[in-house]
């Protein structure tokens, strides 16, 4: 007798849809990788995009203007910290704008709009406590937006959800790196 394993793909009723396969890959081709089947959630998971991109953006401010400004005995090492956390904020807003593109939306850089749109808040504090503390609530906060997109998502996008995926695990990263400078 043929356990499951064995038996072929088709045996079990999983059979692609041959006919969905080629109109999908033929119609629409000005929409690169956005396939019918996708495009009924394209606005919404856009929209979701920008504003992480809106966040990212602020938390890039708010690292610098950390960096350039924390002073102190202790300043040194964490304001290289600030910096690189700022680099890797800058490398998530870039992942993010690549990929409105690529779903066909237009990523929104306008400063006009970002402290409205980003789940985080700037942070103008001078003392260097204060900063630790206040980038902490913003990657608390953008570890609590980026799990809510991420189930918002689910199977709708499966490529835009492996890239939060992979956000979220270095803003985690970040939020135990900034608990443990407050710690310290």
């Amino acid at each position: 007798m043929n356990t499951i394993s064995q038996l072929a793909p088709h045996a079990l009723g999983m059979t692609l849809d041959e006919k969905a396969l080629k109109a999908a890959g033929s119609s629409h081709l000005d929409e690169g990788a956005v396939t019918p089947a996708f495009r009924q959630h394209r606005d919404d998971i856009v929209r979701l995009l920008n504003d992480a991109l809106a966040t990212e953006l602020v938390c890039v401010l708010r690292y610098k203007r950390h960096h350039f400004t924390a002073h102190g005995m202790s300043s040194p090492a964490i304001a290289a910290e600030f910096m690189v956390h700022a680099n890797e904020e800058t490398a998530h807003a870039d992942l993010i704008a690549r990929r409105i593109v690529q779903l066909g939306g237009e990523p929104d850089f306008s400063p006009d709009t970002l402290l409205a749109r980003s789940h985080a808040a700037y942070d103008t504090s001078s003392d260097l406590k204060a900063m630790v503390k206040a980038n902490l609530v913003a990657e608390r906060i953008a570890v609590e937006a980026y799990r809510q997109m991420i189930a918002m998502i689910g199977d709708k996008d499966p490529t835009t959800k492996r890239m939060l995926e992979a956000i979220l695990a270095d803003e985690e990263e970040h939020a135990d790196e900034l608990k443990d400078l407050l710690e310290a």
